[in-house]
């Protein structure tokens, strides 16, 4: 039973956690477009290469609620310069 239930954590986990980078990662067509994004654009082949082989990752719960975090807050500093590009989509909801 405790195997199953790791399985389940685990699961959840990589799951929370590829939800975050593909998250960013959609943000890849808004971020070319200024100029703040393409120095993250070079960033993003990392996030592709991790989200490629997270499942080789051990995650704990903190690690999976600081990389949600992180997504947060990135998210929140995006808000504004990406809300110039489409207002619609970035002021009136929260980005997920």
């Amino acid at each position: 039973m405790w195997g199953l239930e790791m399985g389940k954590t685990d699961a959840t986990h990589l799951a929370r956690i590829s939800n975050c980078l593909q998250t960013i990662l959609e943000l890849e067509p808004e971020l070319e477009r200024i100029d703040l994004g393409k120095s993250l654009l070079e960033e993003f082949s990392v996030l592709k290469e991790f989200l490629q082989r997270i499942d080789t990752v051990s995650l704990s719960e903190d690690d999976v609620a600081r990389v949600e975090s992180a997504t947060s807050n990135f998210l929140d500093e995006l808000r504004i310069p990406l809300g110039q590009l489409r207002p619609e989509r970035f002021t009136s909801q929260r980005m997920q």
